[in-house]
């Protein structure tokens, strides 16, 4: 698709046509020449190398404009919203023959793949922009069938998404649990004492997904015994000593579990204690 700015008066812009060339490379050897000359010569032509096409770009898209000032059709004298340009002038898209076509706005890549590629005729609307001096797409206008069909795929694959996105989201829920339970059981196991209810609320607390605990590293969650000690001792920090008073009262939190370290070893070795759950 090619843009041109825009001239003083009207609006306008010219298709390129892609063309096939080719390329070779040129030698010369003059008639007189002999012996070493003549080798060279035959040398350098049995290097030449067949003609290469250059590469070819696809064909430009019909370009439709979004007229910034009035304008009169050239064949009909008419107006409207959209214009093409042609041999004669602009021409409204009736008398261009493109007026069955609707037009999709520009924002959403996919549909408007989907609706170009089903429709056998399309064209890109432009529309100049004065402060960047430069035409900017808008959407494009492609056949009714055609983005019909391009919408229900969109549906349909938004569709699959919400599905996967469901699957996911059960997928993950039923992991978190199991891994909550597996992190229950090895903490009963390291602290036979510990109440089974309160076991169970570090490991969901220590294993919530997305809050960053130790219960979520990698440590955690291949159940290594430092890392499930180490949630156990956060939540006796938090709930069985007053860590949090002498945190809200201005005290640091270093001198805080220097102060509470003793009640958080007391709690720990009653929950390691031989005997019967």
């Amino acid at each position: 698709m090619s843009m041109c700015p825009v001239p003083a008066g009207r609006e306008h812009c010219h298709a390129r046509t892609a063309t096939l060339t080719f390329v070779t490379r040129s030698s010369q050897t003059g008639s007189s020449q002999t012996g070493s000359s003549q080798t060279r010569s035959s040398r350098t032509r049995s290097r030449q190398r067949t003609p290469e096409p250059a590469v070819v770009t696809d064909a430009p898209d019909l370009l439709v404009i979004q007229p910034v000032r009035e304008w009169t059709c050239a064949q009909c004298r008419g107006t409207g919203d959209l214009l093409i340009m042609d041999e004669p002038g602009p021409l409204c898209l009736a008398c261009a023959e493109l007026d069955h076509l609707v037009f999709l706005p520009a924002g959403d890549a996919a549909l408007t793949r989907r609706a170009k590629k089903a429709s056998g005729l399309s064209a890109v609307v432009v529309r100049w922009s004065r402060s960047r001096k430069r035409y900017e797409r808008q959407g494009v206008l492609v056949e009714e069938a055609a983005l019909e069909q391009a919408e229900q795929q969109c549906l349909a694959d938004e569709d699959a998404r919400m599905r996967r996105r469901e699957r996911d989201r059960e997928r993950r829920a039923a992991e978190d649990v199991e891994l909550a339970a597996s992190m229950a059981e090895e903490i009963r196991r390291l602290f036979p004492r510990c109440p089974a209810r309160r076991a169970e609320a570090i490991a969901r607390h220590a294993s919530l997904r997305g809050s960053g605990r130790v219960g979520r590293s990698a440590a955690g969650r291949a159940l290594d015994e430092e890392a499930i000690t180490l949630a156990v001792v956060a939540s006796v920090r938090h709930e069985d000593t007053g860590y949090d008073s002498l945190l809200m009262s201005g005290v640091s939190r270093v001198d805080a579990r220097d102060r509470t370290r003793l009640a958080v070893d007391r709690v720990l070795a009653a929950w390691r204690g031989a005997g019967g759950r």
